[in-house]
């Protein structure tokens, strides 16, 4: 006799609905295709010294001599440092913050006051980096700006922060997570959503306070995301947001120390004409970033394979 469960075929209903919902998919697959992989020829400029006037197939090859402008420049140390110190720092501030204003959300029951919390927290990630840079301006400018009243108020000296390259670390990660905590939140609030609420009923029972409650209830339930968001955020470890690093600070060259990352530094190749030179620093960089996305999966699957990504 054979046991097991039968294969059920699937209905002429089900199968429309699929090929509905393929159909709904090709728009975004045909962008991504076009923009995403038909461009994916021109890395060949990596490779190349590229000249105009000869196009991409009559410039002659130059190997591996592009890559080596850049990682033996001074350049490099400065940027690649940055880049992963930035995204780094950001991809454990951001989590905590996250989770901590998702916790929040989840205690307000009032469904009204919700909604309205949930607007505030998400309007920032609606604005422009150039926005965001005249906000900067308005607290930080020298004469005008409110930090420097502030200080005048009290009898200090003003602060002329725009050359003042120390501070921008804690300014630049004060801005990206105003910006981005709000979206992020909605992801776990969302998922605490399908928490199961007799978990915590029990929990109370046992005679946990609602410390306990999070710590040993909510934080597990949100374990899944939490890695699966860092593994894909990890992905962008040599990847910094350029609008952020550029708008803000103003691409000013006092700043560089604290606010130089590759993305930036390839956009000056490409106003100085170095084609070939900022082609060889972005695909080094993708390339870094695909592989740490493979190692950090890789390590989550062999700690916690349910976990993992693929």
């Amino acid at each position: 006799m054979r046991t097991g469960t039968a294969k059920v075929k699937p209905t002429k209903k089900a199968v429309r609905e699929s090929i509905s919902m393929g159909m709904l998919a090709i728009p975004g697959i045909a962008l991504l295709i076009l923009f995403n992989y038909v461009p994916m020829f021109g890395i060949v400029i990596a490779f190349k010294d590229f000249k105009p006037l000869k196009g991409i197939w009559g410039s002659a090859w130059c190997g591996l001599d592009n890559f080596e402008f850049f990682f033996t420049s001074a350049d490099a140390v400065r940027t690649i440092r940055n880049t992963m110190c930035y995204n780094i720092a950001w991809l454990f501030i951001g989590t905590i913050a996250s989770v901590g204003l998702a916790l929040m959300f989840y205690s307000v029951k009032n469904r009204r006051a919700l909604k309205t919390y949930n607007t505030i927290i998400l309007m920032p990630k609606f604005l422009s980096t150039v926005i965001l840079a005249f906000l900067a301006e308005i607290f930080l400018n020298y004469r005008f700006g409110y930090i420097n009243q502030i200080l005048n108020n009290c009898g200090l000296n003003p602060v002329d922060w725009y050359m003042k390259a120390g501070a921008w670390p804690f300014i630049l990660t004060i801005v990206k997570v105003w910006a981005t905590v709000g979206v992020g939140s909605m992801i776990y609030y969302a998922c605490l959503m399908s928490l199961d609420e007799g978990l915590l009923e029990a929990a109370k029972l046992d005679g946990a306070n609602k410390v306990q409650q999070i710590w040993h209830v909510m934080i597990p339930h949100l374990i899944p995301v939490i890695i699966i968001q860092n593994i894909l955020n990890i992905g962008h470890l040599f990847n910094g947001d350029f609008g952020l690093f550029y708008q803000v600070p103003q691409n000013i060259g006092a700043l560089y120390p604290t606010t130089d990352i590759i993305n930036t530094y390839t956009f000056r190749a490409l106003q100085e004409g170095n084609l070939a030179r900022s082609a060889a620093v972005g695909l080094a960089q993708s390339a870094a970033g695909f592989v740490t996305v493979l190692v950090t999966n890789r390590i989550v699957k062999k700690v916690s394979p349910e976990n993992s990504l693929f």
